[in-house]
């Protein structure tokens, strides 16, 4: 679904992004972790068009989008969330997801309030639907933002740090939630700290650390990563781990 190739991003001497390469298939939950300052919201930023790279190619279903804008993008079907909570704060919770619903079915009303209404109960929203997104907990307005976005019918969901905010409790149900969403075809790419939740969610990973690519596998292959280990994890290695034992990166 999604090709990047050679990505590079520059700002002034700094690479933000180093030559990223990587997939993300249609149907599955693909992770971007590492540590902060990595590079994995700025990476977000070139895929949905806010930030143009310096070197390199994006594709989407086989069409070059590196150049196109963020609404072209979306009408392509790219939809994402933000670390920063981006909600119509005078909206009540229904109607920022029937805005979202009726953008992308080009203002037909009973299908938008139909998705609407489908959302906001599959989301756990409907005590909340009359209330004004700006005074939701985090927990609750992240859910929102998540719901808001799957209105627009994406073709590949982006979501910054979606876990930010709930509870144990939230965060179990929002992972089953999140195993639902690719059941249509659509591809998701998460970025989270929370392992636990990465770890349950997502069918690839990869890990960036000072702008580059420095593993991608399973989540099984990343965990038994020691250079991932080194870098993020902050796992010592057994005594008798090796680099070789565990250097693994799939193409």
């Amino acid at each position: 679904m999604l090709r990047v190739e050679g990505v590079t991003v520059h700002f002034g001497g700094i690479r933000a992004l180093d030559d990223v390469g990587l997939d993300v298939e249609p149907g599955a939950v693909t992770g971007i972790i590492g540590p902060n300052g990595a590079g994995k919201t700025t990476l977000f930023d070139v895929l949905t068009g806010l930030l143009r790279p310096s070197r390199g190619r994006i594709s989407l279903d086989g069409r070059d989008v590196t150049s196109a804008s963020p609404h072209r993008r979306a009408r392509l079907g790219i939809a994402r969330t933000f670390q920063r909570l981006e909600l119509f704060g005078s909206l009540s919770v229904f109607e920022n997801v029937l805005l979202a619903a009726e953008v992308a079915r080009r203002g037909r009303a009973g299908p938008a309030r139909r998705v609407a209404g489908e959302l906001v109960e599959r989301f756990g929203l409907g005590s909340w639907a009359g209330v004004p997104a700006d005074v939701l907990p985090a927990g609750t307005a992240r859910l929102l933002e998540v719901a808001r976005a799957l209105a627009t019918r994406p073709r590949l969901l982006l979501l910054d740090e979606p876990g930010t905010g709930l509870d144990r409790t939230e965060r179990a149900a929002f992972a089953d939630l999140l195993a639902e969403v690719p059941g249509d075809g659509t591809g998701v790419i998460l970025i989270e700290h929370d392992m636990v939740l990465v770890m349950r969610s997502c069918q690839r990973l990869h890990v960036l650390d000072h702008g580059r690519l420095i593993a991608s596998g399973s989540p099984a292959q990343i965990q038994a990563n020691l250079r991932v280990r080194r870098a993020y994890l902050g796992l010592a290695p057994s005594p008798d781990d090796s680099e070789g034992q565990h250097e693994q990166r799939e193409g």
